[in-house]
């Protein structure tokens, strides 16, 4: 057994037996995890406001090998993140990244750029910035942190090269593109403009600080956010839950 402090990003909580709960949280040096707060319903004193749902908190955990549920011990709150409950369109965008990076990051899986990822986006969430922009550039990283990212080098099909010139089409069995000579154009295969190319490129490759400040006009916004939403319902195998919220 051993002890440990993190900050940590508050995912779910369960009701436990008759005083407990169950806390989902992910870590920036461990990932994701979930553990017992015993006594947390009666007793605020080692958990003073810091369980509540998206809060930033610094926890004192202690992991029991071949177990999946650690201990918590005690909890310091850090960032409330209040703007985000008090607001529906801000807590459903935050309740649909978090089932995201539920499905992308198993437990324990450590990295420190998603917890950054999930962390910088509450951030936004707060602030005045497009929930459909932010949407979008959570969507991006996080594929693109979990292993899925888009591919956008060459044609998925003949291996040509993509220039950055013309526009390129979909392909969603490859996650990747293709030029308009090797596939046609559907409502399952939507082009890309050179620009939505160019800014998904970044988004995917920069840290968060510049990925947020990636410019994206309407057209790219559009186009973006089509195939990102046939691109993750593909490679998860369903919609998520939270989706219907957010339409």
């Amino acid at each position: 057994m051993s002890v440990h402090v993190s900050h940590a990003i508050i995912l779910r909580t369960w009701e436990f037996k008759e005083a407990d709960l169950i806390v989902s949280f992910f870590t920036r040096d461990r990932g994701r995890l979930k553990g017992v707060a015993r006594g947390a319903r009666k007793s605020r004193k080692r958990f003073m406001n810091c369980l509540d749902l998206f809060s930033l908190a610094n926890l004192e955990y202690e992991l029991k090998r071949g177990r999946d549920l650690c201990f918590l011990h005690s909890g310091k709150l850090v960032q409330g993140f209040e703007g985000i409950r008090s607001d529906f369109s801000s807590l459903s965008l935050a309740s649909y990244m978090v089932e995201l990076t539920e499905i992308l990051f198993p437990l324990g899986v450590a990295s420190r750029r998603a917890f950054q990822l999930l962390k910088g986006s509450f951030d936004e969430l707060e602030g005045d910035e497009s929930i459909e922009k932010m949407r979008l550039i959570f969507e991006a990283k996080a594929m693109a942190l979990g292993g899925y990212g888009i591919s956008l080098d060459k044609c998925c099909r003949c291996g040509r090269a993509y220039a950055g010139e013309g526009r390129a089409v979909f392909d969603r069995s490859r996650g990747a593109i293709s030029c308009l000579r090797c596939k046609q154009e559907s409502a399952l295969a939507p082009v890309l403009s050179p620009a939505s190319v160019k800014a998904l490129r970044m988004i995917q490759a920069m840290p968060w600080a510049g990925a947020r400040e990636v410019g994206l006009d309407p057209e790219a916004l559009m186009e973006l956010k089509g195939v990102l939403k046939l691109h993750i319902d593909y490679r998860i195998g369903r919609r998520l839950k939270t989706t219907a919220f957010l339409e």
